[in-house]
């Protein structure tokens, strides 16, 4: 008699926005071989492209901070517009890329049935004064992993991760806390995120492993940037079911495998 093959977790993928142009052939290679293997769910960035399209996304203008400290790009139907723009070229050189390796691809925008969002903050701080502003972002409040149908080996999805309130306006979301709401909601074992730093420092020195709870601590007294945003999608990840989280700017077979990067557990 013959066994049925169990069917192989889904890897999520968070490929950064600031160093996805500098991935070389041999990092997809890799990838492509692990897709070969497992289903593969990549969510992208496009914070270095969308500098590139215009200046003005490099000024302090471009990011507020609310009331409680949390930052945010200022997103406007414009800005929306935009990062659909940048998506749709970053997507047809990973895609291209992808299928020169033999895997066929797809690419999704979240906001199409895949990710649903809440309401967003309103009140900003602008001139040195909190303001009411509109502002296209939200929380994630979940996901519905039906337009992935094929989630097989050999086969990748590429995640734009926007997503739809309940008003039905396309909103921005954290690339980070979409690939972790993802990977909790397709039952992958492991949420890779891919960076342009090799570790999580903390004091200076790498750190190649540590808890969920060491992690968070570290997140609300240490991290800065992307960095404590990157913390808070893995702390979101563990807990929606995945089994580890992995930073470092090395291939995915590398990361997966712990010889490098650091892995961050529930205990």
């Amino acid at each position: 008699m013959t066994a049925i093959p169990t069917p192989q977790p889904p890897t999520v993928v968070k490929l950064g926005g600031s160093c996805l142009a500098d991935l070389d052939g041999t990092w997809w290679d890799d990838l492509a071989r692990h897709g070969m293997q497992r289903p593969l769910v990549l969510v992208h960035g496009w914070s270095k492209p969308l500098k590139k399209l215009s200046p003005r996304y490099s000024e302090p203008s471009a990011i507020l901070r609310d009331r409680y400290g949390n930052q945010s790009r200022w997103t406007t139907p414009e800005v929306i517009a935009d990062i659909k723009t940048v998506s749709a070229e970053l997507g047809e050189e990973v895609l291209l890329r992808l299928e020169q390796r033999d895997l066929t691809a797809e690419r999704l925008l979240g906001s199409d049935g895949l990710v649903a969002a809440g309401e967003g903050e309103r009140w900003w701080w602008k001139d040195k004064r909190l303001v009411e502003l509109e502002n296209l972002v939200g929380p994630i409040t979940g996901v519905d992993p039906a337009p992935l149908a094929k989630l097989q080996p050999g086969h990748a999805y590429l995640v734009t991760p926007l997503a739809r309130n309940a008003a039905g306006q396309e909103v921005n979301t954290d690339a980070d806390r979409a690939a972790a709401a993802i990977a909790g909601a397709v039952g992958a074992t492991d949420l890779i995120l891919v960076t342009d730093v090799a570790h999580l420092l903390i004091d200076g020195e790498p750190v190649s492993e540590i808890t969920a709870q060491a992690a968070a601590e570290f997140r609300d007294k240490g991290a800065t940037g992307g960095m404590r945003k990157k913390l808070r999608a893995a702390g979101e990840a563990l807990e929606r079911g995945v089994e580890r989280v992995v930073i470092g700017s090395a291939p995915v077979t590398d990361l997966i495998a712990a010889r490098t990067g650091t892995v961050i557990t529930r205990t």
